[in-house]
């Protein structure tokens, strides 16, 4: 009986040890994860310059995020944020779907461009759809395992500011505050998705917001001091709407 207490208690150790040791290098792992596999999924430049973590815990905060344009456009950013925080559920990244309570972004700053009959955000999504194979890559280059899943819970961009632009147009800017954005349950329903298609979608719903013209008409009338029918007319006709 003494030797098999002694064995559960080493096992028990063996086992808190491993976890401690994900914990601790998490950090770097989220850099890498999205330093890497970012620029394939989206076909645009992605990286984050630090990850601080919170040991045993499972949250992190992201220094200087940055998801660039794809090659054509002239702004130089897609999405900027000094500061995203992210909180993980430390009991699942053992497993084959990886729960994110939370992301939230703080004051991001988004530039959507407009190019030729397309967009940015466009041209991001579409690069996600077709691009030769490489999300699967991503989604299944996690520590060396078969694909995992994501499933996110919470997801803010808090205070984000818009510019609006043509590309080409000196001048033909519109910059512009949002209502924040908050979406939930992204996987929840099919029990986890691939990383590539949880991003697409927070894609998606940002772009639905961002070229919502009615934000846009009350930030800029309300800053401008323009009639409103004056500020939704110039905002429709850069929508096309």
């Amino acid at each position: 009986m003494k030797k098999l207490v002694i064995a559960v208690a080493c096992l028990v150790l063996c086992v808190l040890l491993i976890v401690f040791v994900g914990l601790w290098n998490l950090g770097a792992l989220i850099k890498r994860s999205v330093n890497t596999y970012g620029p394939e999924i989206t076909g645009a430049e992605v990286h984050v310059e630090g990850v601080q973590t919170v040991l045993l815990s499972g949250e992190a905060r992201l220094s200087n995020f940055y998801l660039g344009n794809p090659t054509g456009y002239s702004t130089p950013h897609a999405i900027k944020a000094d500061s995203v925080y992210l909180d993980m559920d430390v009991s699942s990244l053992s497993g084959s779907t990886i729960i994110i309570n939370k992301i939230e972004l703080i004051h991001p700053k988004i530039n959507y461009e407009k190019i030729k009959g397309s967009d940015n955000f466009k041209q991001i999504v579409k690069n996600i759809n077709g691009n030769g194979g490489k999300p699967d890559r991503a989604d299944n280059a996690v520590k060396g395992k078969g694909s995992r899943r994501l499933i996110i819970r919470d997801v803010i961009f808090r205070d984000a500011e818009v510019t609006l632009a043509i590309s080409g147009l000196v001048g033909h800017r519109i910059s512009a505050r949002i209502q924040d954005i908050h979406l939930k349950n992204i996987g929840e329903p099919e029990g986890g998705l691939p990383p590539s298609e949880a991003f697409k979608i927070l894609l998606l719903a940002l772009y639905s917001d961002i070229t919502a013209p009615k934000t846009i008409i009350e930030d800029m009338s309300r800053k401008t001091g323009r009639k409103r029918k004056e500020a939704s007319d110039n905002i429709k006709k850069f929508f096309g709407k």
